[in-house]
């Protein structure tokens, strides 16, 4: 069966860079900062297209917030979706709550009726677990997360996690929204030609502005930094005693 696919994604700061603060602690400077869409979702975006390529439709990436975000839906452009869909929720941070708002207006906005929303389990940054299902339970479709393994059949999407050395296997009856995990694929690196392809690519902009939700943003704070600092015991043979003391102190010679 055909199937009309959307993937949603967030901006989030690259995995391994220290996060810089703003003097008061309350929000995250970007100046210097780089993006990119966390690792659960990247599984989502490779996800989509293999399903679109093995059983035709479309695979459309959007992403709520502020106009910045369009680099990540080009990202996944670049990885083969089809359409990229801007959702300009302004500079303010969303927290669960207004982004699954965002979404599901963008979805109303949008002239397609989608098969499979699929999000990340968590976002890579703030981990709450919720905008899956908020989506899900706000459009009455049925929900499953944690999702390892999707396969579509005729009129509905078989899905398996795993529980320990368990797996669970679920089935529901498409539309349906699932929340994927990091390592449900291996997704593919942008090619250049895709590249070119998603800078060129037209992209839709949905406008909303939504109420602010539930949760409260009081102070951002950086976790102690407990690496090791490193120490020049010298240059070429002079430092040979330096690191047999230091072999010693280990206990390896």
């Amino acid at each position: 069966m055909s199937l009309d696919i959307l993937v949603c994604v967030k901006r989030v700061p690259a995995p391994g860079a220290k996060v810089p603060l703003t003097e008061d602690g309350r929000d995250i400077d970007t100046r210097h900062l780089g993006f990119t869409i966390g690792p659960h979702e990247e599984c989502a975006v490779e996800e989509a297209v293999r399903l679109v390529d093995k059983h035709g439709g479309s695979a459309t990436v959007l992403a709520a917030g502020p106009p910045e975000v369009a680099e990540q839906v080009r990202y996944a452009l670049a990885m083969g979706a089809n359409q990229g869909v801007v959702v300009d929720t302004g500079e303010d941070e969303l927290d669960p709550q207004a982004t699954a708002a965002a979404i599901v207006h963008a979805v109303g906005e949008l002239d397609t009726s989608f098969d499979l929303i699929m999000v990340g389990n968590e976002s890579a940054d703030a981990g709450h677990y919720q905008v899956g299902v908020r989506v899900a339970t706000e459009l009455g479709r049925p929900v499953v997360g944690g999702i390892k393994g999707i396969d579509v059949l005729d009129g509905s999407v078989r899905l398996r996690r795993d529980v320990g050395s368990a797996t669970e296997v679920y089935e529901l009856p498409l539309p349906a929204v699932v929340a994927v995990k990091e390592g449900l694929n291996l997704p593919r690196y942008p090619s250049l030609p895709g590249r070119l392809k998603a800078k060129k690519a037209q992209l839709r902009t949905v406008s909303y502005r939504p109420e602010p939700g539930g949760l409260r943003k009081i102070r951002l704070r950086q976790p102690e930094d407990n690496r090791a600092e490193s120490v020049l015991l010298g240059h070429g043979a002079a430092a040979a005693p330096a690191v047999v003391d230091v072999l010693e102190e280990l206990g390896v010679c």
